[in-house]
């Protein structure tokens, strides 16, 4: 058996793509993964506790652990953009016009 066998499967350039989500509910999945990477990050360079991001975010614990744990189906980007602001990340969206 060859070891180096043609792919089963090409992707189409995005696990979301590739698991059948409409583009727009593929943009949607991704920005919320670009704010929260960024969230997350921000948390870890400034050394954040749990109990700190609570406070910041004027929330409860079990919700800022569902953000740091990535759990993004219990957050709208409303939720997110609105979390970033509070831990002073600004946030801007980016639109292209593309064929259709």
């Amino acid at each position: 058996m060859n070891k180096y066998q043609e792919p089963e499967h090409v992707s189409l350039g995005s696990v979301l793509d590739d698991l059948g989500f409409s583009p727009e509910k593929a943009a949607l999945l991704k920005l919320k993964a670009q704010l929260h990477q960024k969230i997350v990050e921000h948390v870890a360079r400034a050394q954040y506790t749990q109990m700190q991001v609570q406070s910041i975010l004027g929330t409860s614990q079990p919700r800022v652990s569902d953000l740091m744990a990535g759990k993004l189906s219990k957050f709208s980007l409303d939720m997110l953009v609105t979390y970033a602001g509070q831990l002073g990340i600004r946030t801007e969206l980016k639109a292209e016009l593309v064929a259709v």
